[in-house]
This record gives C-alpha cells, sequence and structure tokens, in this order.
C-alpha cells in the first residue's frame, strides 16, 4: 500500500513541480549554451587577430602582374586616400601592426629609405590590420613616420590583396600594376633594388 500523502501535499502538487521545473530547465539550457557559443566564438575571433602569422623569414614571393586595387584608405590623420589616385608613381604598399616585432625593427629603415626617395617619384603607403588606433598611432608617432598610414581594424584590405603573414610589402607600378611581393623583414639593399627596378621600368 502506499504511504498517505502529507498532510496538505497531494500527487497532483509534486507531478506539478516536477513539469514546472522542467520546462524552466527546457527554457534556460539552450539559452545557457548560446551564451556559452557567443563567448566561444569571441574567444576564437580574438584568437585569430593575436596570432595573424609574423613572417619571421624575409624573401620575394613570385606572384603575376595584377592591376592595384582601387582601395581607398582612412589615414590616421583624417584624410582620405585613393591608391588610385597614385597612379604614376611608384607605390609600396606595407602591411604591418603594432604589436609585431619584425614590424618595429624595420620600420626605422622604411622611414630612411622614404626620406630619400619621395622625391623620385615613390611613394609608401601603410596598411596596420588586425590593430587598434590607438597603439597604430603611438606606434607611427614613436618612429617618426611620415608617409601616409591608415588602419584596416577588420582586415578586408589585407584579405583582399592576398595578405597570409605581416610584415608584408606589395610594390607597384607607375601603371597601377602589383609587380613584386616580398614577404618578412626586408633589407635595405632589397628595398633599394625592387624601387630601382620599378623606377627604371618604363
Amino acid at each position: 500500500m502506499a504511504p498517505a500523502p502529507m498532510s496538505g501535499e497531494s500527487p497532483h502538487g509534486h507531478a506539478g513541480s516536477a513539469r514546472r521545473i522542467l520546462a524552466l530547465v527546457s527554457v534556460l539550457l539552450p539559452i545557457a549554451f548560446l551564451i556559452g557559443l557567443l563567448g566561444w566564438a569571441a574567444l576564437r575571433v580574438g584568437e585569430r587577430r593575436g596570432r595573424i602569422p609574423i613572417n619571421i623569414r624575409g624573401g620575394e614571393v613570385p606572384i603575376k602582374p595584377r592591376p592595384a586595387r582601387d582601395v581607398t584608405l582612412t589615414l590616421f590623420d583624417g584624410r582620405t586616400l585613393r591608391l588610385a589616385d597614385l597612379k604614376g608613381r611608384v607605390l609600396m604598399i606595407d602591411f604591418w601592426a603594432s604589436w609585431c616585432p619584425r614590424c618595429r625593427a624595420e620600420v626605422p629603415l622604411l622611414a630612411r629609405v622614404y626620406t630619400e626617395y619621395r622625391s623620385q617619384g615613390v611613394e609608401f603607403v601603410g596598411v596596420a590590420i588586425w590593430d587598434t588606433a590607438e597603439a597604430a598611432e603611438a606606434f607611427l608617432q614613436e618612429h617618426g613616420i611620415t608617409y601616409p598610414n591608415g588602419l584596416d581594424g577588420a582586415g578586408r584590405i589585407a584579405i583582399d590583396h592576398g595578405v597570409t603573414g605581416i610584415p608584408e610589402k606589395y610594390f607597384v607600378d607607375r601603371r597601377g600594376m602589383i609587380r613584386r611581393k616580398l614577404i618578412g623583414p626586408v633589407s635595405e639593399e632589397v628595398l633599394r633594388r625592387m624601387l630601382d627596378d620599378l623606377l627604371a621600368a618604363q
């Protein structure tokens, strides 16, 4: 014989409470799962941003010449720069980040060569990728960089160019064709040779 229910308690009351608890759990579990999934995704995005490959070794990568993209870049000084407007000049596009040790190591060289070559029809454009405006601007001020630089925080310009790591440089001739690509830190000798070759080309 089943035990008699306690005073003031009915078998139907137990069943109703259990159903309410199950209903509450069925609502809360999907919400908890969704919050956990969003948190995991955010961590993965941050992980990818922090782990974009740093090109330790430098060298030229053979590429098929192609027209440079007509990219519009908002510079740190507030101006807007269209790469297409630089046609007629030899252009070096440098993809970098303030947290990249190799980028930091080579920037004095870039600043020095730019100062020398800009009067010869050469322009450098720096694109800070997967970086913050505050850190990138502090980097530029620290090293006294005077050539145009802008932020590609989401990496869209880098992806469109096929950037696979940093530092990475693309060299564009006077006709607006990407002719050469360098990965990793560049030596002064190689950089000068690249620029001289493009300046000499007709």
